[in-house]
């Protein structure tokens, strides 16, 4: 685990890719071994220090190809930039519930950029991770600071 502005933060992973990233995780503060794990730490540590704008990390495959490209077009959204639902949809040619769906099960929340995703208007809308919004709201005034 790693201490982070938002709380305790979990980095999962095996000698391939970074898993899982779990933000309020609780339990036993461990040193993770392998390299993707260590090199999500670090990134992870670089991006609350307003150091780090985009993440390098090898990530696990996506059960399809649309699944890939879907998430490859939410990684693409900037840092400090925003989108709601239906205007990614519209960019990557799919549906808003798609997207929804894709931000819901984000097992990666930070690396690939939930938070940058709003509701309709450029309302908040909803958070899978931390806090929920609280912690969306964070991570947006956070990325506007240091734009």
């Amino acid at each position: 685990m790693i201490a982070t502005p938002i709380g305790p933060v979990r980095i999962d992973g095996d000698e391939n890719s970074v898993l899982r990233v779990t933000m309020g995780a609780q339990g036993q503060r461990y040193a993770g071994r392998s390299a993707p794990v260590r090199a999500a730490a670090e990134q992870l540590l670089a991006y609350f220090a307003g150091d780090l704008k985009e993440f390098d990390l090898p990530l696990p495959p996506m059960a399809s190809p649309r699944g890939g490209e879907l998430r490859d077009g939410l990684i693409a959204l900037r840092y400090g930039e925003t989108a709601s639902y239906g205007e990614l949809a519209r960019r990557l040619r799919s549906g808003p519930r798609a997207i929804g769906q894709l931000c819901a099960r984000n097992p990666l929340p930070v690396i690939i950029p939930c938070h940058r995703v709003t509701a309709a208007g450029g309302a908040l809308g909803s958070y899978s991770a931390g806090d929920g919004p609280a912690t969306k709201s964070w991570l947006l005034d956070h990325e506007q600071r240091y734009r």
